[in-house]
């Protein structure tokens, strides 16, 4: 491919008007209803207004969703492998009822586009998830958002942009397609091949982006996704901040980097399509297809959701068509015995060979071990420490759960005494009773309320965890969901340690001193916690305290004795 060539279907399909229509736009949109965008939905805007999404000028109407479900393909026959829709609640849908323009906002009320509305349906999603995901498993992560999180209602139509969402990060490696063609062309460059990545890149990553820039005889383009990831990801303000460190083992000239508002579905072969369609979009010639490329990995039995080069295979099938070209590559492996990385395929037999997962370089980081300079590069290992300290330096939460009188509360108290003794910070206690009081005041006693309440502590304490601080937190916690819900947004941010107040009914309501369990008994009390609503027993927790053979002092140091051995203490 010798030179830069227009996106698919002829010029970029930008949808920002010129500055006349915004400011009338903008006039329209007092009168008119608003729909408030998810992260999800305000990267797809972004991408539909820049261009990104060429040739898709807004959200797909019926026909358009349909076609891509079934073959890959708009009503027009031009290829497209995801569905971009704007699902919307029932509220929403009876709020814009008779409304044929509707302002997109973002959460501080800001107008980004006008939607001209078209098509609005009910989707069968269990028929979405088969097609796009060929999984209906909440395991994969596209499909729990499409069931769970995603509104119930679709809404299609065309789009006139006021402006793009907002960013203050990075200013400076923020291009939309036309501008970042515009940078590729003042460079003389004719042939590029991007480099997809949600994760921090190391010495594979280098030795693989090098080969691929040879092999085309071109330049690289370091083409991360900084909007919505797979969960568990690292922070993208780390990632960029790495990359940056790693430009500097290229020579000069050689790469640039570009970040890409991109929400990810995790889709596999599907996804990979898209990708390349994206990068067609903003300029390149080429793109990289590395093993399982965006794919979410295995369910928990082991079992791939998507063969390991189901992707190469779908994306060189069209690349014709994308007028892309596919650099496939297998596994970077490392061979100490020549000091050299090399495709996992190339590796003889008896060969000894290298890695560092990202799950073991966590750990890694976390045990504060020395990372191999065959692994990675010391500028890069330096931004990582900066977001994962040893476990000595982190913030980490102690969450107890158990029945109301099972002992939470005074072994959060002897705690919190505890740490206090062996720590020099503060160490916040966020109680049951004392949250109610303070901070769910006016929430009852429905599951809707006590899932807000629950989940409310655990945003509170993430926001310790992540600035270092330690925090002990004691409700009831009955549900499940819940708890797993609170695990995964304070272990993003720092350590979890579940424990389990074991005791059992019988003692809690011995222990009953405010009488809550008898008026419970005698029907005054409705939807009680182990009376005529469930308690959920977890089988996860790191610690379990059995509150009827234990003291509490001996409660305590299970919990200390199990922050020791994790090393936070």
């Amino acid at each position: 491919m010798a030179a830069l060539i227009e996106p698919h279907g002829g010029s970029l399909a930008e949808s920002l008007v010129d500055q006349e229509r915004r400011e009338i736009l903008k006039s329209i949109s007092v009168n008119l209803p608003s729909i408030v965008l998810s992260d999800r939905q305000l990267c797809d805007l972004e991408l539909l207004l820049s261009g990104g999404f060429s040739p898709l000028r807004g959200f797909l109407n019926q026909e358009d969703y349909e076609g891509v479900l079934r073959d890959m393909r708009l009503s027009c026959g031009t290829l497209w492998p995801i569905p971009i829709t704007l699902d919307i609640t029932e509220e929403d849908v009876k709020r814009i009822k008779g409304h044929r323009r509707i302002a997109l906002r973002d959460v501080t009320g800001l107008l980004l586009a006008i939607l001209h509305v078209g098509d609005l349906w009910k989707p069968d999603k269990q028929l979405e998830a088969r097609e796009v995901f060929k999984t209906v498993s909440e395991e994969h992560p596209a499909v729990e958002y499409l069931f769970n999180r995603a509104g119930m209602y679709y809404l299609g139509g065309n789009l006139e942009g006021v402006q793009l969402p907002p960013h203050y990060d990075f200013p400076n490696l923020r291009h939309t397609p036309r501008q970042l063609r515009e940078i590729i062309r003042s460079q003389g460059s004719s042939r590029v091949v991007a480099f997809q990545t949600r994760n921090p890149m190391h010495r594979a990553h280098k030795e693989l982006t090098d080969r691929a820039s040879q092999e085309i005889g071109g330049k690289l383009l370091i083409h991360p996704v900084v909007g919505m990831t797979k969960s568990g990801d690292i922070d993208h303000y780390t990632r960029v901040r790495s990359y940056k460190k790693l430009l500097n083992y290229y020579p000069e000239g050689q790469a640039l980097i570009s970040l890409l508002p991109l929400a990810m579905r995790m889709g596999g072969p599907r996804e990979a399509l898209w990708h390349a369609i994206i990068r067609k979009n903003y300029g390149c010639t080429h793109l990289i297809i590395g093993r399982d490329h965006a794919g979410p990995g295995t369910m928990k039995d082991g079992t791939p959701f998507y063969g390991p080069y189901d992707a190469q295979d779908l994306v060189r099938d069209y690349a014709k068509e994308v007028e892309i070209d596919l650099v496939p590559f297998r596994l970077m492996v490392y061979a100490p015995e020549s000091d050299v990385y090399k495709p996992i395929d190339e590796v003889v037999e008896g060969e000894e060979t290298l890695n560092i997962s990202g799950t073991q370089l966590r750990g890694m980081l976390s045990n504060g071990e020395e990372i191999p300079e065959w692994f990675s590069y010391k500028g890069v290992i330096e931004e990582l420490r900066k977001t994962y300290p040893p476990r000595g330096l982190q913030g980490f939460a102690v969450f107890l759960t158990g029945l109301s009188g099972s002992g939470k509360s005074t072994i959060a108290n002897a705690l919190q005494a505890r740490l206090l003794e062996l720590l020099s910070c503060p160490v916040t206690l966020l109680d049951g009773d004392v949250v109610r009081t303070n901070l769910s005041k006016g929430l009852g006693f429905s599951r809707e309320d006590r899932s807000t309440n629950v989940q409310r502590i655990g945003y509170v304490a993430s926001e310790i965890v992540r600035h270092r601080g330690v925090v002990i937190c004691a409700p009831i916690a009955p549900y499940e969901e819940d708890r797993a819900i609170n695990r995964r947004r304070i272990e993003r941010e720092g350590g979890y340690i579940q424990v389990f107040v074991n005791a059992s009914l019988e003692v809690c309501e011995r222990r009953d001193v405010k009488g809550l369990y008898a008026k419970a008994r005698a029907g005054i009390i409705k939807g009680f916690t182990g009376i005529d609503d469930p308690y959920e027993v977890p089988d996860n927790s790191e610690v379990v305290c059995r509150t009827d053979e234990e003291t509490v002092e001996e409660s305590t140091q299970l919990i200390v004795k199990k922050l020791r051995v994790l090393g936070f203490l």
